[in-house]
C-alpha cells in the first residue's frame, strides 16, 4: 500500500470502549487520483503519483491541465506526491483512492511541516535553562552564556545550538494508531498529534 495525502483539520478527544479519553487529530485524506504510474523503464524507479485537492481553474498552467488530462481528470490537482510501490502493487491512472486502504488499528506514520515560530532565543528553540534572577542578573537572564573557545580555535564550532529561525521544518510522526475512519467524510482520527498547524496538507504512509 503506498499511502495517501490528506489535510489536517484539529484535534478532539474519543472515549474507549473502557471509558478512557483518547486524544486524537482528525484528518481529511483523499480521495487521491492516481495522476502517474512511474515505471523503472521509464523514470528509473517504481512509485505512483497521486494527487489531493483542486486548483483554481485560472491558477492553472497549461503543463499541469495537460498532466492532468492525460490521467483523465477534469481539473489539476492542489498538491502531488509520490509514493514507492511494493511488489504485486498495480494501479492505473486515473483510478482514486480513498481513505478506506486503512484500517482501525493500523500503524501508520505520517509527514508534515511544522508551524513556522520565526527567529527565536535558544530558552525557546533549545530549552535553555537561561542565568539565575537573583544578584543583578537580570541583564543576562535568556541570554545563551559562552558560544565558544577563546584563543584556541578561535571560532565558534558548527552546529552550535545558538538563536535562530525556528519550526517550518519537515517532520514525521512514526507509529501513529488509527483510532476511528469515516468513509462517508473522508475522515480518519489518529492517536496522538500531528506535526503542523491546521489545514496544513500531511503524507499518510503505513509502518
Amino acid at each position: 500500500m503506498p499511502g495517501l495525502i490528506g489535510k489536517k483539520l484539529g484535534m478532539t478527544q474519543i472515549f474507549t470502549e473502557d471509558g478512557r479519553a483518547v486524544g486524537c487529530t482528525v484528518l481529511e485524506v483523499g480521495p487521491c487520483p492516481v495522476v502517474q504510474i512511474k515505471t523503472s523503464t521509464t523514470d528509473g524507479y517504481e512509485a505512483v503519483q497521486l494527487g489531493f485537492g483542486a486548483q483554481r481553474e485560472r491558477r492553472v498552467t497549461k503543463p499541469e491541465a495537460g498532466h492532468a488530462a492525460r490521467a483523465g481528470l477534469d481539473h489539476a490537482p492542489r498538491v502531488l506526491a509520490e509514493f514507492e510501490l511494493d511488489e504485486g502493487q498495480e494501479y492505473e491512472a486515473g483510478q482514486s483512492l480513498t481513505v478506506d486502504l486503512f484500517e482501525v488499528g493500523q500503524r501508520v506514520k505520517i509527514t508534515g511541516v511544522t508551524k513556522g515560530r520565526g527567529f527565536q532565543g535558544t530558552v525557546k528553540r533549545h530549552n535553555f535553562g537561561g542565568s539565575r534572577a537573583s544578584h543583578g542578573g537580570s541583564s543576562v537572564l535568556r541570554k545563551p552564556g559562552s558560544i565558544g573557545p577563546g584563543t584556541d580555535p578561535s571560532r565558534v564550532i558548527k552546529g552550535r545550538k545558538m538563536s535562530g529561525q525556528m519550526g517550518g521544518t519537515q517532520r514525521t510522526a512514526p507509529n501513529r494508531r488509527i483510532e476511528m475512519i469515516d468513509a462517508e467524510k473522508n475522515l480518519m482520527l489518529v492517536r496522538g498529534s500531528v506535526p503542523g498547524s491546521r489545514h496544513n496538507v500531511v503524507l499518510i504512509r503505513s509502518v
